[in-house]
């Protein structure tokens, strides 16, 4: 058979096959601890659960609106509200099934032979692999040359041309954990008021991770950049979610009804019980996210201290997410073979920095999103690894 040609450019997310690998030893006896997958290790609410189970005994079973059920698009417009103090139009948000669809529709909407679009590097993996898809033009910015993994607002500025249609933002980032404060995202904003012609997609997936007390610099807060704005959330990261596969983005106006049909054409709609499950997260209690936060807070200094003592290792404090993204070039080995031996010889499942882009060679991603115990378990056995 003759496959066409573009299938060759999509890449792929190198997490899952981290974890197949380290299950498949797990099943040859091998003892393993994961920090790999970007997945909490919390339950889902109880009353989430629940309202799913009510919605599927009250009936709900069957098809629905393809941007989903207006009562899932009004309670995210309630807590943007209650967030951000923005008003938004709840035809402007759409119900994904999880965050990928977003990212995938938006660089379908802009990416063709000629286009360029901006997206941080390293980056969750799936833009650069639907960009390289599209037959679009990836510019990266690169985050490696600071010491925290930050971007500027100058180096992103400096990167858009005329053929510039997409800029993606991922804040906080995966797979680094940096978290850029709002004074650089207002100057980021503004020289973007010099670009019409540039559309911002704001992946937004941790917005409810952020350490230290610090406030989300979301897109919402700059209203002239609406009408060119996509922003990217969803319920998988701040309530556990990571297997319901349910997302929610907000687009400008005239991209409403393309998506629409992009959805109608892939997946038609997200199932109903779930997004009563949505429904009831974003409107209760935000109890389970401050308790999960107060448990990341502590293993997060766990695991900056823990790597930052190991011989060779060099760690930067995330200001979000669950992620520590150090640099092991200093221990002798890449971030692929010291992915490798910490698996095969440490019993650690993490990821190599080349699934995250060509720069990041000399680092690796710890997820700290497991107990204080498997964490302080892997660097004891990292530690006796590198002797």
């Amino acid at each position: 058979m003759k496959l066409a040609a573009s299938l060759d450019r999509l890449g792929t997310e190198s997490a899952f096959s981290i974890l197949a690998e380290a299950k498949k030893l797990e099943a040859q006896g091998k003892p393993m601890i994961h920090l790999g997958l970007g997945q909490p290790d919390f339950k889902t609410p109880k009353h989430v659960v629940e309202a799913a189970k009510k919605a599927l005994d009250d009936g709900h079973h069957g098809y629905v609106l393809s941007n989903g059920i207006l009562e899932c698009r009004q309670s995210v417009v309630r807590k943007i509200k209650k967030l951000y103090n923005q008003v938004i139009d709840p035809e402007r948000i759409i119900i994904m099934p999880g965050g990928k669809p977003t990212m995938s529709y938006a660089i379908q909407c802009f990416g063709e032979p000629g286009a360029e679009i901006i997206h941080p590097t390293p980056g969750f993996p799936i833009y650069e692999s639907m960009i390289n898809y599209t037959g679009s033009t990836p510019v990266p910015y690169d985050l490696t040359g600071d010491k925290d993994l930050k971007f500027t607002a100058n180096k992103i500025l400096s990167l858009i041309t005329d053929k510039t249609r997409l800029l993606i933002l991922i804040n906080p980032n995966n797979p680094t954990g940096s978290f850029v404060e709002k004074a650089e995202i207002d100057k980021l904003a503004e020289g973007l008021k010099k670009h019409p012609h540039v559309v911002i997609l704001s992946d937004e997936i941790y917005s409810r991770q952020i350490f230290d007390g610090k406030e989300m610099p979301t897109f919402f807060n700059y209203p002239a950049l609406r009408e060119r704005l996509v922003v990217l959330e969803g319920w998988s990261k701040a309530y556990s979610m990571t297997g319901w596969r349910l997302g929610w983005s907000f687009w400008p106006e005239n991209l409403v009804p393309h998506i629409n049909r992009l959805l109608i054409n892939s997946v038609s709609c997200v199932n109903a019980a779930a997004q009563f499950a949505g429904i009831a997260a974003l409107d209760g209690p935000d109890d389970s996210i401050h308790e999960m936060m107060e448990k990341f807070n502590e293993r997060r200094k766990l695991i900056y201290d823990g790597l930052n003592s190991l011989p060779g290792v060099e760690c930067s404090m995330p200001g979000g997410a669950f992620y520590v993204f150090p640099k092991v070039i200093g221990t002798g080995m890449d971030g692929s073979v010291f992915t490798k031996r910490c698996m095969h010889e440490a019993g650690v499942a993490i990821v190599p920095g080349t699934a995250f882009g060509k720069t990041s060679q000399d680092y690796v991603r710890f997820s700290f999103a497991a107990s204080k115990d498997n964490i302080s378990r892997a660097l004891d056995n990292i530690k006796k690894m590198l002797g």
